[in-house]
């Protein structure tokens, strides 16, 4: 009898199949074919391949349908699959393997961009994911392995299909480049994140680089993953010769840098795309000998958005959530709610993380709206245009599992407490869909007003938690702020839990800070000071306004002096102009002194030589006193104190001073986070110091305050000024951002879309008008791929830039791109492949274009596609990300050459 997969894996070497689409080429699959149809047209060929992985010892092997999904075979997709299992099953009977060798349900991407980026929705994907392992786990699969995934959306929705449509395992491998970094941004720590919160039984790495790239990524696997870690390679990386794709790594080299990976703790390995029997004959008899180590992961508190993690506790410095998307007193945010401006809501967000908040807190709990919907709405808004990791604030139970549902990460949640008919909603969700959730120290008893009851709440939900699956690390703990107006000693108690949550429970705690201030003047130094005495007894999480300068303050002085602020980066980035406040008045002061001086047309030279100071005197506080001589150029009584008096009786355009100065005045008084005009007055986005409001919403990706900032600049503005001027240099302060990796493809996209609207704006205003184009490009991806969410992205870019795209689709044969490309005079192609069993298409398409369109250039791209390989195949750009094909054809238009 068979052993149960999860019995052995992590105890015992297991060892994966290699590659697929190479074997079948040799054995006969044409360019284009799609290899699941095999399954009904040549099943002795795809046995032959089974069997010759077992043979070669393989434990794990995949069937057939890595492309299998009802987007490619709407008709026979259950025919399909149920071959595929069955061909299986019955190769590891042929090889005699029935008693160690396990199916796996081979799962691999749509081919799709999930929304906002793409037009599939998650509940689509899961949906279609979802079909495809019913129909597996039917038919005798014994575990399900997706694979290939290159965007944390998808590989979300892949789990979510596979856990919520069988029982049996889960393994999941991702792809990453060399940077470590998969299409969207996700990192090997966010993914562990992420997909252990889902419950995956093992994760890894496969494709797209060879056994020496991955060696880096596996490191970081293995030092946060608790579960297995799964590593398949390809053979190397690839190049063309005589017209066939290979490897550039022999079976011996690649068995001896499967030996070093096996060292770092991987727990099964295999191969990827170019990967033969010989490959994995050679990796077994390298591996098997080596001591098998058990994950390695250390106990931490992680949370995630899909792009970014945040460590809670223990060694990480304190975490800043930011609290301004939340209604509780707040009269603007609240009607921004009732009136559905999600812009406004963004912008609160954004507004925060620039001030320098680590999470943001999401709480849209109002009576006059739906929450369940609006709650999902506002999360998916958020984490398309930004990476911090978001806190789902709700107490309804339906709002916080449609969030968590569809948050592309490892969420904190706010909350729980000690009651057990609280826990019993939200425990389940924190286990089926991960995170790390906050517990109030309370429970049906109410709010103790001693530390030793609330940390017997504390020890009491912890060990509730444990009964559903969550582990410790998953908890942190509220100790409860309440108001020392109301109770003197409540300061003490909360900071004493804080204390004890630290060092007798060893776990992580938070507090909403400003609850401690309720009914005082002067809250905000009641809340500073509290804030640094909670942080000195061991808070790890402050739930605070993040733009109130006070409280940063205090907090970056507390980890530049605390060690934890390495070189002081943060606290020298944040405060390296920093002006004592009296230094702040006096400069602001001197500002609007010369305005008013600039107004009259007197110069301070001027002044000073008739012997008048400019500062030092007082005078009329109500207004200039501007004598007989004011409305000429008469005897003006400019004295210092007259001049002060100008400038107070100048209006409220005059001193705003604070953090949170706005109105038409604010910019040459303001000193505060660096946003101005705009913050808080409704009107959408703020403006970052030095740039127009059409810039910044482009930069943030807000499609609707773009097209309005258009709308407003065109008042005074020429269009082609607003497209050379503001549209264009902020896609390139995006795209930089992209090709330096400090912007992901969520937010590339998004200023994208923003750009989009801005031109929609523009050209409706140019209507009649010529608009001129930089050129025409053709974008397709080649014969036998269906894989076009490279080809859209470069395509979505390339019109923002300027260019005309005619888009051929997927699939599209050599001889179409070329006749196209004579039809149209175009002189530039870009072509894109996927999988490589499809590169030898664009090879035929590339000598078919430079044979009859010898002035035509190509660029190409996709996974499989590197720059030597780019070079053998005759392409005249290697396009390894978007950008680099809008540079490329930017330099042609530039030359004349387009």
């Amino acid at each position: 009898m068979r052993k149960n997969i999860m019995d052995r894996i992590g105890r015992e070497w297991l060892f994966f199949d290699g590659g697929t689409g190479s074997i079948l080429q040799e054995k006969g699959l044409q360019p284009g074919e799609l290899p699941e149809t095999w399954n009904l047209l040549h099943p002795d060929r795809i046995l032959d391949l089974h069997r010759g992985y077992l043979e070669a010892g393989a434990d794990i092997y995949n069937t057939n349908t890595f492309g299998a999904n009802r987007l490619k075979f709407p008709e026979n997709l259950d025919e399909i699959v149920t071959a595929a299992v069955k061909l299986a099953k019955e190769a590891r009977t042929q090889a005699g393997r029935d008693e160690d060798a396990y199916v796996a349900l081979d799962i691999g991407p749509t081919g799709k961009l999930l929304a906002p980026m793409g037009d599939l929705s998650f509940d689509d994907a899961v949906d279609i994911f979802g079909e495809v392992v019913r129909i597996g786990a039917r038919e005798g699969a014994d575990l399900v392995l997706i694979e290939t995934m290159n965007d944390s959306y998808e590989a979300k929705a892949a789990v979510l299909a596979a856990k919520e449509n069988c029982d049996l395992p889960v393994f999941i491998t991702c792809v990453f480049d060399g940077s470590g970094k998969m299409l969207t941004g996700g990192t090997p720590e966010s993914m562990v994140a992420m997909l252990e919160g889902l419950g995956v039984d093992a994760l890894g790495v496969n494709c797209s680089l060879g056994p020496a790239q991955m060696i880096p990524i596996v490191e970081r696997l293995v030092k946060a993953a608790h579960v297995p870690v799964l590593v398949n390679p390809n053979a190397g990386l690839p190049k063309s010769v005589d017209g066939r794709t290979v490897y550039d790594v022999d079976p011996e080299a690649f068995a001896g840098y499967m030996k070093q990976i096996a060292a770092l703790g991987a727990a099964a390995v295999g191969g990827c795309c170019g990967t033969t029997p010989d490959y994995i004959r050679a990796e077994i008899a390298a591996v098997r000998p080596l001591p098998l180590l058990p994950p390695q992961g250390r106990e931490q508190t992680v949370i995630a958005s899909f792009s970014r993690t945040v460590e809670i506790g223990r060694a990480a410095r304190p975490v800043i959530i930011g609290e301004r998307i939340n209604p509780t007193g707040k009269k603007r945010f609240k009607q921004a709610l009732v009136d559905h401006d999600i812009d406004y809501i963004v912008d609160q967000g954004l507004q925060q993380e620039d001030a320098g908040a680590d999470v943001l807190d999401v709480n849209v709990g109002t009576p006059e709206i739906n929450e369940v919907e609006l709650l999902d709405e506002v999360v998916c808004r958020l984490q398309s245009v930004l990476a911090l990791p978001l806190q789902i604030d709700t107490s309804n139970p339906e709002a916080m599992e449609r969030a968590l549902r569809h948050y592309n990460g490892k969420a904190l949640i706010n909350s729980v407490n000690g009651k057990q008919e609280v826990m019993a909603e939200v425990f389940p969700l924190v286990k089926k869909y991960g995170g790390v959730v906050v517990a109030l120290a309370l429970d049906e008893g109410g709010i103790p007003d001693n530390a030793d009851d609330r940390i017997r709440i504390a020890e009491k939900i912890y060990a509730t938690a444990a009964e559903y699956g969550i582990r410790r690390e998953d908890i942190v703990i509220d100790g409860l702020c309440m108001t020392v107006s109301s109770d003197p000693h409540s300061a003490l108690v909360t900071l004493e839990t804080i204390r004890r949550i630290r060092d007798e429970l060893g776990g992580s705690s938070i507090l909403g800070v400003s609850n401690i201030s309720f009914g005082l003047p002067a809250r905000e130094l009641i809340n500073a000071y509290f804030f640094e005495m909670a942080l000195q007894n061991g808070l790890s999480c402050a739930i605070i306004n993040p733009n109130n300068k006070a409280m940063m303050q205090a907090y970056r002085a507390f980890c530049a002096l605390t060690n934890q602020d390495e070189n002081f980066q943060n606290f020298i980035t944040a405060y390296a102009g920093y002006k004592s406040p009296d230094k702040q008045v006096s400069d602001a002061l001197t500002a609007y002194k010369t305005r008013v001086l600039n107004a009259l047309g007197v110069s301070a030279g001027d002044l000073q030589a008739t012997g008048r100071p400019l500062g030092g005197a007082t005078g009329n506080a109500g207004g200039a006193s501007l004598g007989p001589g004011a409305a000429g150029t008469g005897a003006t009584d400019l004295s210092a104190g007259n001049v002060s008096g100008a400038v107070a009786g100048a209006g409220a355009a005059g001193a705003g001073f604070g953090a949170g100065a706005t109105g038409a005045g604010a910019n040459a008084g303001s000193f505060g986070s660096g946003r101005a005009a705009g913050a808080d007055d409704g009107r959408g986005p703020g403006v970052l110091a030095g740039k127009s409001r059409l810039v910044e919403a482009i930069e943030r990706g807000m499609a609707k305050p773009a097209a309005e900032a258009t709308r407003e600049a065109l008042l005074t503005r020429n269009a082609l000024d607003i497209i050379n001027q503001d549209l264009v240099p902020a896609l390139d302060v995006v795209g930089q951002g992209f090709e330096k990796g400090t912007v992901f493809l969520p937010q590339l996209l998004m200023a994208a879309e923003a750009a989009k609207a801005a031109f929609a704006v523009v050209k409706e205003s140019m209507a009649g008008s010529a608009q001129e184009s930089k050129g025409r490009v053709i974008l397709a991806t080649v014969k036998g791929d269906i894989h076009d969410i490279g080809k859209n992205i470069v395509k979505v870019l390339l019109e923002n830039y300027g260019y005309d795209v005619i888009d051929l689709g997927k699939d599209v044969p050599p001889e179409t791109i070329v006749e196209t490309a004579l039809r149209e005079n175009i002189r530039l192609v870009g072509l894109s492949a996927l999988m490589t069993t499809t590169v030898v298409n664009m090879e035929e398409t590339i000598r078919q274009l430079h044979e009859q369109k010898p002035d035509c250039r190509i660029v190409v791209g996709g996974a499989v596609m590197t720059q030597d390989y780019a070079d053998k195949i005759g392409a005249d750009c290697y396009g390894r990300d978007a950008m680099t094909t809008v540079r490329y054809a930017d330099e042609l238009a530039e030359r004349g050459e387009l």
